[in-house]
């Protein structure tokens, strides 16, 4: 018998105690903070953490971009969340399982960090430079599939748009600007009108020529949009949110 597929969540009080919000937030360490606090995040049956809105799964939400443009798809039928095929998105990512996960594993958030590069490989190929930023939180409560997720929303900087599919589900790939991005914004998934509507404000606090890094030499930077400048914050690595202990 096959083995039920966990994933990572937290408890929905954990994000109502710091304050709960509709859209995308870019108060990004304080919320953070909260969620990757030991004791906080855990792993959960899938099926249990689809119909109990008492948790929120933890999804990364990559945002790529290159040259004032950002990669868009559409998800094709072999989507894995069956109630957003057919819909253009803007973000890469998915739930993340245990895989990456030991009982020792102390440094919460650097395991998830991991997790992504793992998840995001898995759906497309990036064969370029890039630097990774946090940028936002993203929430939507409005619908049953927003009830039970919480995005992390990463915006990853690459030098050169060379990004090609791995996942058949994904079709109609390409690099698009905001202006285009917005023609279309109809057809596409509510988490990703929702970046959408925020990314103006992203990119212009984001320097496009941050110095690219290497997968092997990705550095994560978190930036809190409304508390400094982007681009120019270099966090070390006390600087990334640590488990309360």
């Amino acid at each position: 018998m096959p083995q039920e597929e966990q994933v990572l969540v937290v408890e929905r009080r954990i994000l109502d105690a710091v304050g709960s919000f509709h859209g995308l937030n870019f108060d990004v360490e304080r919320y953070l903070g909260a969620l990757f606090a030991q004791g906080a995040p855990r792993f959960i049956p899938r099926p249990q953490a689809e119909k109990d809105p008492s948790f929120k799964q933890l999804i990364p939400y990559v945002i790529m971009t290159c040259d004032g443009k950002c990669l868009t798809y559409v998800r094709g039928k072999r989507a894995g969340e069956t109630r957003l095929v057919g819909n253009r998105s803007i973000g890469i990512g998915g739930h993340i399982n245990p895989v990456d996960w030991t009982l020792f594993s102390a440094d919460f958030y650097k395991t998830y960090c991991e997790a992504v590069e793992r998840e995001v490989s898995e759906e497309v190929c990036v064969e370029a430079q890039y630097a990774d930023h946090v940028v936002a939180l993203l929430n939507d409560d409005s619908n049953e599939v927003g009830q039970v997720h919480l995005g992390i929303v990463h915006c990853w900087v690459l030098d050169t748009p060379n990004v090609t599919k791995r996942e058949q589900m994904i079709t109609q790939m390409d690099f698009l600007t905001i202006e285009q991005l917005q023609a279309v914004r109809a057809t596409m998934e509510t988490w990703s009108q929702l970046c959408l509507d925020g990314l103006p404000q992203v990119m212009s606090r984001l320097e496009l020529a941050t110095r690219p890094r290497t997968t092997q030499d990705v550095h994560v930077d978190i930036i809190g949009i409304d508390s400094r400048p982007a681009g120019k914050h270099h966090p070390k690595a006390e600087d990334h949110p640590t488990p309360s202990r």
